[in-house]
């Protein structure tokens, strides 16, 4: 056996300690308006937890450029998702305009973040703090970009998801096509609602998929997972009079969280404590769950089979369809709102009533008053329109004026939820409720009666 000599051992070693050394040299922190980054070149934040620089997603020879949290397996935010390069000649740099663009081998611009207003052509781009990308304007210092204002499908703490109450624009999640296709997928997040906020999932951006229910200042009270706790961090805020946007931290500066929007349309947590992986958590989207599933006054409950019924005084729309288990028709009110009070010196019926149904989601297209919890019902019952009515202390008084869609029955969590019907649904259920105390009345007194017989036999 031949030994290398320690003129070879320290040759090896020597060599090794420049690779590593270059590679180490070839990661900084800030990028200039006089630098750039090849593929095999990257620029780190400050404590070196957050990369920018390419990489390929699994099964994939497609070059991206993105950031990641410790391994490109976390990838948090993704710029060419869309415009994919084919080979490893990609470069990202600072442009003559100020703005950060990926350019291909022959210098064709595949991605740029596109601002139109930088005040100087000389900007810098730094990773700060929770693995955002922000570019600077080098003359004012001031932020004229940031990746968290163009999200993917990972949102991360201080992230915010938001909306424009007067211009409409939205900044929202878009999940994956695959795992192997980071390009813009079938499955979209963002902040409805904004009188009463909740977040929606939606399908090709246009129908609903899922919904949290309303924001009432701790939680949404749509998500019974966000009662037990694993979902705290969470909180709404606004800016101005105009945006509206929902945020989540950590109270603990050692834990991260990476929220990821999947291309099935499920929602997965990974916390992470002191940079190693801690709770994993899927918030899988059941059937009740989906939009609207049994229909227009009709309710959901995943205990139940079916898990859609009719809400009491209404009765399937469709009933072949119902026994078929397509309950999207909804339902119908069988006995007319009374509603009607005293008009032009007509005799007055009797009132609507409500009927309380407990630990509920509540229905879709809420609006609010600003009443009193015992005004609630009352307002809601001077105002034909009104169909039902919930009080949360976070949030106040909710009222419904559409039809009652995507409700659903939870074995906790929820709050109660008020239906208005008729004042003879009552009557008629007094009647059945009445029935049903003298049959067990008779059916007592008989059997007291045979085994007196029996009794006096013996």
């Amino acid at each position: 056996m031949v030994f290398p000599s320690h003129t070879c051992l320290l040759n090896a070693l020597f060599i090794a300690f420049c690779i590593i050394f270059l590679g180490l040299a070839s990661a900084r922190n800030t990028l200039t308006h006089s630098q750039s980054i090849r593929d095999s070149e990257i620029v780190t934040s400050n404590d070196s937890v957050f990369v920018l620089g390419f990489f390929s997603p699994q099964n994939s020879t497609h070059r991206y450029v993105g950031i990641w949290y410790l391994s490109d397996a976390n990838v948090i935010w993704i710029a060419n998702r869309d415009q994919p390069l084919l080979d490893s000649s990609g470069v990202l740099k600072i442009s003559k305009d100020g703005n950060l663009v990926l350019v291909d081998g022959k210098n064709h611009v595949i991605w740029s973040s596109n601002v139109s207003n930088t005040a100087t052509r000389y900007c810098t781009a730094q990773i700060s703090r929770y693995g955002k990308l922000v570019l600077k304007d080098d003359s004012t210092g001031q932020t004229v970009w940031e990746s968290f204002e163009h999200p993917c499908d990972a949102a991360v703490p201080t992230m915010k998801i938001s909306a424009n109450k007067v211009t409409g624009e939205k900044i929202q999640f878009v999940s994956r096509k695959s795992a192997s296709d980071p390009s813009t997928g079938y499955f979209s997040a963002s902040l409805e609602r904004l009188h009463a906020p909740e977040v929606f999932l939606w399908i090709n951006g246009t129908r609903p998929y899922w919904r949290t229910g309303p924001w009432n200042g701790r939680i949404f009270i749509g998500t019974p997972l966000m009662s037990t706790g694993y979902l705290y961090g969470w909180s709404v805020g606004y800016e101005g009079n105009d945006i509206v946007y929902l945020t989540y931290s950590f109270a603990d500066p050692s834990s991260f969280g990476i929220l990821t929007l999947s291309p099935e349309g499920k929602i997965k947590l990974v916390r992470y404590y002191n940079n190693k992986k801690g709770l994993t958590l899927d918030l899988g989207i059941s059937d009740c769950d989906v939009y609207g599933t049994c229909g227009a006054f009709g309710s959901c409950n995943g205990q139940s089979s079916p898990i859609c019924s009719c809400l009491s005084g209404f009765e399937a729309r469709n009933q072949e369809e119902w026994i078929r288990k397509n309950w999207t028709s909804g339902c119908v009110r069988k006995v007319p709102l009374q509603c009607e009070r005293l008009d032009n010196g007509s005799e007055a019926v009797q009132e609507d009533r409500f009927l309380k149904l407990e630990t509920m989601k509540v229905p879709d297209f809420a609006e609010r008053l600003d009443v009193e919890e015992g005004q609630c019902g009352t307002q809601c019952l001077k105002n034909c329109s009104c169909l039902a009515y919930a009080y949360d202390a976070g949030i106040g008084c909710l009222y419904w004026t559409r039809d009652l869609i995507d409700l659903q029955k939870f074995q906790t969590a929820g709050i109660d939820l008020y239906i208005r019907l008729a004042h003879s649904e009552f009557q008629s259920s007094m009647i059945f409720l009445l029935f049903f105390v003298y049959s067990c009345l008779v059916l007592t007194s008989h059997r007291i009666y045979y085994s007196n017989l029996l009794f006096m036999s013996v």
